[in-house]
């Protein structure tokens, strides 16, 4: 993907944090002095966020050279040299904390969304995000789950429209969400809604719901919707969702489940910057 505006200014604002008027420290080595450092995986992770770390270096200095020996999305076991840096050694140190920061939280998210992923392999499922993202790292996050093979839910409030317990109650009922709804959006957008109970799932598909989301439901239940729903709608769950919970999910016959840990939890892969080709 082409790195976005706020990507981009999310790194200028990073750079200018960790550094502020100067890096004092590597401010002691000779201004000619280059140096060579390889990208090493520490773990088995799937690879994410190779823009970000061009995109620091290129901000500290534009002579540092990044190479990548694979793609992203490849999955790579520890110990594995996944990309060089080449430039001056002032520069290379500079840039060093804030790109290893990213490249680590990208690889994370993608990793996990690799065992998302994997957990529903063989089924109609799809596993899907959701805005719970870190601020202003939106766009890298929802790219690092799709590196990882999983999908993206909405971008944000302006590409879809999902209705849930306090736009209904704000409203009066899910009818009278739905139908603003229609109103309100152009017909190229879906209408989500989001429901506590069969009851809520009948209103909504009478409604004319073009996604209903299964908020917190058991395993049975989420199999009476899939049932009652008979494809008039597609089908989300969502809340509570774990890697271990994905297989009974997916079984039930839903079309999509989002889970929110792809992103706000994933663990950050360990990356190590060791100095030297």
């Amino acid at each position: 993907m082409a790195l976005d505006h706020t990507s981009r200014q999310l790194i200028a604002l990073a750079l200018a944090e960790d550094i502020g008027p100067q890096d004092l420290t590597s401010a002691l080595l000779p201004e000619d002095l280059v140096g060579e450092a390889t990208v090493r995986a520490k773990d088995t992770l799937v690879l994410s966020g190779f823009e970000a770390v061009e995109a620091v270096f290129a901000a500290v200095d534009p002579r540092v050279e990044v190479r990548w020996a694979n793609k992203e999305g490849d999955l790579v076991e520890p110990g594995a040299a996944v990309g060089s840096l080449r430039g001056p050694a002032r520069s290379l140190l500079t840039g060093e904390r804030l790109a290893l920061n990213l490249l680590q939280r990208l690889c994370g998210v993608a990793t996990m969304a690799h065992k998302a992923a994997q957990a529903v392999a063989g089924t109609k499922c799809k596993v899907v995000d959701t805005r719970k993202t870190t601020p202003a790292m939106r766009a890298l996050q929802k790219a690092a789950v799709r590196h990882g093979g999983a999908y993206n839910h909405r971008f944000g409030l302006f590409d879809g429209v999902l209705i849930k317990d306090n736009h209904i109650a704000a409203l009066g009922s899910i009818t009278k969400a739905v139908e603003r709804a229609r109103e309100v959006a152009h017909h190229l957008v879906r209408v989500e809604v989001e429901v506590e109970s069969l009851a809520q799932l009948d209103e909504a598909l009478a409604a004319g719901a073009d996604v209903v989301l299964l908020d917190n439901m058991d395993t049975a239940t989420m199999r009476t919707a899939v049932q009652r729903t008979a494809g008039r709608a597609l089908l989300e769950a969502s809340g509570n969702v774990t890697l271990a919970r994905l297989p009974e999910i997916a079984a039930t016959g839903v079309d999509y489940v989002s889970m929110g840990a792809l992103t706000h939890s994933a663990p950050s892969a360990d990356i190590a910057l060791d100095w030297g080709a």
